[in-house]
């Protein structure tokens, strides 16, 4: 397969996208410099709160902004597009209609790797945003292939957010009371696994005995995005992340 250009559309937010990168890089199969994938990363940090943007019904400026983004992978000569941001793919339709350069979907790769792991009577919890969770993307897809969903309970989404919001300031993140939440929805609501449903989520660091419950969907777009540049997977572990 000829090798392939990938654009980047990061900043949501730069820590995620940073480990995007570094990811991409370590599982990619390569012997030397020009063995990796040719990227172009744009940082855009400044594009308006997704999770904003669908609570407060006001999409137009987070829109208006990538618009200006796919123009620039179009002038570049980007093959395939993948954006390190679970929330936004909530516009994932209305992004595609923007741009003819194919957008790798971050929620349908992740439910189709637990279906193809876990199979379709898989019981799959959902950590994500608030605003992910109230569009239900991820609850949707799973139930196109009759999977149940669940969500955690409003106290504990509660603490999801607070969780993702204090890693995006820089501040000390209760590692343990998010571990906990993980436990909850394993061992009370007994799920198969845990989509990690967040970018954030995918750079907190948890404990072995969890990660084999959960599912890194940034650990899948990764994969999926050196699948689609043309090149070979080093290291294929999506569960672990």
């Amino acid at each position: 397969m000829k090798q392939k250009k990938l654009g980047v559309l990061g900043g949501m937010g730069p820590a995620a996208t940073s480990l995007f990168f570094e990811r991409v890089i370590e599982n990619t199969k390569a012997n030397k410099d020009q063995e990796h994938i040719d990227m172009v990363i744009l940082n855009h940090a400044t594009i308006p709160d997704r999770t904003r943007a669908i609570l407060d019904d006001n999409k137009e400026p987070f829109l208006e902004a990538v618009r200006k983004d796919f123009e620039i992978f179009e002038a570049a000569g980007i093959d395939h597009i993948a954006i390190p941001c679970n929330t936004s793919h909530y516009f994932y339709e209305e992004m595609q209609a923007m741009t003819s350069i194919p957008i790798i979907h971050m929620i349908e790769e992740t439910v189709n790797m637990i279906r193809s792991q876990f199979g379709q009577t898989a019981k799959v919890g959902i950590l994500a945003t608030d605003g992910t969770i109230n569009t239900g993307i991820y609850q949707e897809e799973c139930h196109k292939y009759n999977m149940k969903a669940l969500i955690p309970n409003v106290h504990d989404q509660h603490k999801v957010m607070q969780t993702i919001y204090d890693f995006k300031a820089d501040k000390p993140v209760d590692v343990k009371a998010f571990e906990q939440i993980i436990s909850n929805l394993i061992e009370k609501e007994k799920c198969d696994c845990v989509i990690l449903g967040c970018t954030e989520l995918s750079c907190i660091e948890i404990s072995n005995h969890l990660k084999q419950y959960c599912v890194d969907a940034m650990q899948v777009l990764v994969n999926e995005s050196i699948i689609r540049s043309g090149k070979e997977i080093k290291r294929a572990a999506v569960v672990s992340h």
